[in-house]
């Protein structure tokens, strides 16, 4: 299985790129997000998901592992396929979906194509455990940070140290994560670490 691939952009589709891996164009889809991103002439790496069915192999392509496993975890719900689960990562990014998630925003969920009221809500509903996890995932930080493993993350990133310190406070992932979200939406994306904290500190208090 491809599971990576660096080269040059050869060209760019609708919703796929050719990638010149050494004088091999290898076809891969992405998500509307990824393409904007990208130029002709562009050297790219992609985390690749390679889906080989009888009558084709299909390389999907991300510039995460993140954005990668929620487009795994995403084609774990009903009604949701490889083609639904790429237009939703390019309406929403990684994190902008975690806090729909973690808000109950199906509403954000919805404004993809081909996404109706009852699949955003489904998708919300049967996510909510696993947003905290997801919005963090496949970042790193040296050993000995003080850090609880499964917040294990955050350097850099206001509001994952936000849910980090609130989880080392007791308070569940996906509690942290909620409030975090609020804070955020209250805040702006340009709030720092502390008066995250105090804002999500708040909203758990209610």
């Amino acid at each position: 299985m491809i599971g990576k691939l660096r080269g040059k952009v050869d060209a760019i589709g609708e919703s796929h790129l050719i990638l010149d891996v050494q004088g091999v164009g290898y076809e891969v889809l992405a998500s509307s997000r990824t393409l904007r991103n990208l130029k002709t002439g562009d050297e790219a790496s992609l985390t690749i998901d390679t889906h080989v069915r009888e009558d084709a192999i299909k390389l999907y392509g991300f510039t995460s592992e993140v954005e990668r496993t929620w487009f795994r975890t995403l084609q774990g719900i009903q009604g949701v396929g490889a083609k639904v689960a790429l237009a939703v990562l390019g309406t929403l990014a990684p994190q902008d979906l975690a806090n729909a998630i973690a808000l109950g925003n199906w509403q954000a969920v919805e404004e993809t194509m081909g996404v109706g009221k009852k699949l955003a809500q489904r998708i919300v509903i049967e996510l909510k455990d696993k947003a905290p996890g997801l919005s963090v995932a496949g970042l790193n930080i040296p050993a000995g940070a003080g850090l609880r493993p499964d917040t294990r993350s955050i350097v850099g990133n206001a509001p994952a140290e936000a849910i980090s310190a609130l989880t080392n406070l007791g308070y569940q992932p996906m509690q942290a994560s909620q409030a975090v979200a609020v804070a955020m939406q209250e805040l702006g994306d340009g709030a720092d670490v502390a008066k995250l904290i105090r804002r999500g500190l708040k909203e758990l208090a209610r």
